[in-house]
């Protein structure tokens, strides 16, 4: 496994040309910034491999779950998504077929009678990209993926760049663009452990989400085109609550395996503002959402098969991380309500993400009152 070092403190630099082939998956992309953030990325997918931050102390971990080397990405990375860029259709559509322009798009069916991410048996977590562009504190991956790639329309030339920041943030930036009209819904799947990846449950950790409604779906998880206030449910984050604390809840209707569910925010689709807060008040690390998405689906890792270990060697089980997924709604081309996805030739699609990690000083369970019940107190 190759180690590639791209640092803020160092020179303006290209990457070395041996990156940009992007054919073997082996290589492993590390930008790093004065501060000591660590991001560790992968061609495969163009992954996530692992996010070391400070805690309160100074401490440093890494807070995203993840495999030991890149040769167990390639084995399983369609078990649990780690930290892989998703599409090319995040979520589940229903059928596995929609119509565009009144003709119809016949995708291959892989959760039940639905696609899940794309449906088929690869998706763009599986592509090796292709490295280009790397400076001190950034790198680019790019894919083509074919016309009628997982029964898609369109030959698609999708970018996705990743830069850290010197206040301890990563920003992640999309493009894409399109040969035929298609349905395009790009995320990228980390799940986050602010106590470290190796430290068990994240049940003690605490979540806000900017104000939202939740998003109704039927009993395989797709949406049925409802919207539902949050109010007086387990799905009410607009103040902060422990991620455990009510995700055994009847209401959830998720057969015990926690959150996997989706809202929709009311803020302006395509504006750059944060939608959501994780903090873990033991080691005092906090981490920001920040996104132009119009929607996110929180998921718990209900489905973690409890069989596969991560680089510290704690063996994942199911609420070991939280997925923080930002992008627009599952099975949209069904739902002419739901903020579009679909791409047509020459237009640029563009994604913004920000997670911005940071510290408290606080180390006691977070306070809720000063009026913050039935208010839709802000996220930052």
């Amino acid at each position: 496994m190759r180690w590639l070092l791209l640092t803020a403190a160092l020179p303006m630099a290209a990457l070395p040309a041996m990156v940009g082939a992007g054919t073997r998956g082996g290589d492993v992309v590390v930008l790093r910034n004065a501060r000591g953030m660590t991001v560790r990325l992968l061609p495969q997918g163009a992954a996530v491999a692992a996010i070391e931050v400070p805690d309160r102390d100074g401490r440093m971990a890494d807070v995203v779950l993840g495999y030991p080397s890149p040769a167990d990405y390639r084995v399983k990375m369609r078990k649990n998504f780690f930290g892989a860029t998703v599409g090319r259709y995040a979520g589940r559509i229903a059928g596995a077929r929609f119509m565009i322009d009144g003709r119809p798009v016949l995708l291959q069916a892989n959760d039940g009678a639905n696609a899940l991410h794309g449906g088929g048996t690869a998706g763009f977590e599986s592509a090796d990209w292709r490295v280009s562009r790397g400076r001190r504190d950034r790198v680019t991956f790019s894919l083509v993926s074919a016309d009628g790639d997982q029964g898609f329309p369109g030959r698609l030339s999708i970018t996705v760049s990743y830069r850290v920041t010197p206040d301890n943030a990563l920003r992640i930036d999309y493009t894409a663009r399109t040969t035929r009209p298609t349905a395009l819904n790009i995320t990228n799947h980390s799940y986050f452990n602010l106590a470290g990846e190796g430290s068990g449950s994240v049940e003690r950790q605490w979540l806000q989400l900017a104000p939202a409604r939740s998003v109704q779906t039927d009993a395989n998880g797709v949406p049925t085109g409802g919207l539902a206030e949050v109010a007086d449910t387990p799905l009410d984050f607009r103040c902060p609550h422990r991620l455990g604390e009510r995700i055994d809840s009847p209401a959830l209707s998720s057969s015990g395996r926690g959150y996997n569910h989706a809202w929709l925010f009311t803020k302006r689709s395509g504006h750059l503002a944060t939608v959501a807060r994780l903090i873990d008040p033991a080691s005092g690390r906090t981490l920001s959402v920040e996104t132009t998405e119009p929607s996110i689906q929180v998921y718990t890792g209900g489905y973690i098969d409890g069989r596969d270990a991560g680089p510290s060697g704690h063996v994942y089980q199911p609420r070991d991380g939280v997925a923080l997924e930002v992008q627009h709604l599952a099975d949209s081309p069904h739902h002419q309500s739901f903020p579009s996805t679909i791409l047509r030739p020459g237009q640029l699609y563009r994604q913004t993400t920000i997670w911005r990690f940071g510290t408290t000083d606080r180390r006691d369970s977070l306070s809720v009152n000063s009026g913050c019940p039935g208010s839709a107190r802000r996220v930052d």
